[in-house]
């Protein structure tokens, strides 16, 4: 009953951040907010809003390994799962910006900020603070590098109504919101009758659904020719995940980080993360660093399982 109640709480946390972020991109087309703070503040952020939705229920109800783990696993799964899959199969990825010149620091910076907060093995809300400021940061970065993001054009065809955005936003948020609640308590409950940690479950099993969403945007993107898009989503998810997910879920309740017992995962995420920036540097957009990346997460997952 479980297993069936985090699917269902994990198809609500998918669904009802797709209603927000349309409905989101709708309203700040109607007051003429322009495509590029569109895509900088809400695609990013918006594909982020399981993990966030769901590291703080996590921290709220004292599971702190869920809460870091999540992100630790979206991490993982966006570069080597998301990246993977856009990479295998889009025919021709050619980024028309320089993501290795301007937003390579971006994919790394997060996490050796996480590690370094980390290292007296627990994050307060002074550190939650601090995560926030830096994304503050990234955004006022993105704003002075003219990162522009594409909006699907029939968002724009369709006639703009405050009564239906506002119901399927109040949806989405209600979605995300019950959503996140309803698949903590499951994912605990399965942790222990299986036996399982709640790190293992967040790592994997959450991180997995909450980064389902980053997932369609990438190949949707990558299908439409739009590379700089299915990349840039993964780097500024990847912030936010680290800056508004894990600053908010310390913010509510100190989190405790154990970067000993989890050096494999943690070590795993930044070394994709080293990966991102070697693909950019040299522009591997291709197959075969798309097989590489799913390799990688298949060991991943190996390690963690204990297969």
């Amino acid at each position: 009953m479980d297993i069936f109640i985090f699917l269902i709480s994990m198809t609500a946390l998918v669904y009802g951040a797709d209603f927000i972020i349309e409905q989101s991109e709708k309203i700040a087309l109607h007051y003429n907010i322009s495509a590029f703070v569109i895509g900088a503040t809400l695609v990013a952020l918006g594909t982020s809003l399981p993990e966030m939705a769901v590291s703080i229920s996590a921290s709220l109800k004292g599971s702190g390994d869920i809460a870091v783990a999540n992100v630790i696993g979206s991490t993982i799964f966006n570069i080597a799962m998301v990246l993977g899959v856009v990479f295998i199969i889009a025919k021709n990825i050619k980024p028309t910006r320089d993501l290795f010149a301007k937003d390579s620091a971006w994919a790394l910076f997060p996490i050796l900020v996480f590690i370094l907060m980390g290292l007296d093995g627990k994050l307060t809300a002074i550190d939650g603070v601090l995560f926030l400021l830096l994304m503050v940061a990234y955004l006022t970065f993105l704003i002075g590098s003219n990162q522009v993001e594409e909006i699907d054009d029939e968002l724009r065809k369709e006639k703009f109504a405050w009564g239906k955005t506002s119901a399927l936003l109040l949806v989405g948020f209600v979605f995300t919101i019950a959503g996140a609640d309803f698949a903590i308590d499951s994912a605990g409950n399965i942790a222990r009758s299986f036996g399982v940690s709640e790190w293992i479950i967040g790592l994997f099993l959450v991180a997995f659904g909450t980064s389902l969403p980053e997932l369609t945007i990438s190949i949707k993107a990558a299908l439409n020719n739009n590379a700089d898009l299915a990349i840039g989503n993964i780097i500024g998810s990847n912030v936010a995940n680290f800056t508004m997910v894990l600053g908010l879920a310390s913010i509510v309740n100190t989190l405790n980080v154990d970067l000993s017992t989890y050096f494999f995962d943690i070590a795993a995420a930044f070394i994709l993360s080293l990966m991102l920036v070697f693909i950019t540097a040299n522009r591997l957009y291709n197959k075969s660093a798309g097989i590489v990346l799913l390799v990688v997460l298949a060991l991943v997952i190996q390690n963690g399982l204990g297969v």
